[in-house]
């Protein structure tokens, strides 16, 4: 019987190990991996978890004067599939962002999702360059392929490098299906390039 609970024990322990190993960084996991035990992979996980969302991974959402439901329903899967929270970057005024978003309240609570809005002044693409330089939590940045900065990436106007994180371009099939000439799709989400 000992042996029996010794096998469960360290079944429990490895689901454990695992299990933490979810919400923790790269450099976290390499860290506690070479250190040791399952003990302090948990301890470090949940540690991470009471974190609050501002220190938690972000993923950020450039949103300009409109947010398609496609890019919107990629940022919730990303976020939710990343444990990240969701910082909003936008120039627009506070009523108008609270407007674009709003139909995206209830998903974001459904999916544990916490969102931020930040309302940034200035040249778009320095002050996006700031915020995200003072903010590492920052894993990405998503924006909408069509928009000002996914167009100024596209045809070369924007250098790659002038943003200190990497940039997703997401299309949503409304787009997608203008430049191809074709019906909209009634389901999915829009397709994705790295800029």
């Amino acid at each position: 019987m000992s042996k029996l609970t010794d096998d469960i024990k360290r079944m429990l322990s490895a689901l454990a190990f695992a299990d933490a190993g979810e919400y923790l960084t790269l450099p976290q996991k390499d860290r506690l991996l070479k250190q040791g035990t399952s003990v302090e992979i948990t301890a470090a996980a949940t540690a991470e978890r009471s974190q609050p969302a501002r220190a938690r991974q972000q993923v950020a959402l450039y949103m300009g004067s409109e947010l398609p439901a496609d890019i919107m329903q990629y940022v919730v899967q990303t976020c939710a599939r990343l444990k990240h929270g969701l910082t909003v970057l936008t120039f627009q005024p506070d009523s108008t962002a609270q407007a674009l978003l709003d139909p995206y309240t209830d998903i974001l609570k459904s999916e544990g999702i916490a969102m931020q809005v930040v309302s940034l002044s200035g040249d778009p693409v320095s002050g996006l360059a700031r915020y995200l330089r003072r903010h590492p939590e920052v894993a990405f940045l998503a924006c909408n392929e069509t928009g000002y900065l996914g167009r100024s990436f596209l045809n070369g106007s924007q250098r790659q490098d002038t943003l200190p994180v990497p940039v997703v371009l997401v299309a949503s099939h409304e787009e997608a299906a203008r430049n191809l000439g074709h019906s909209l799709p009634s389901q999915g989400t829009g397709k994705v390039r790295a800029a």
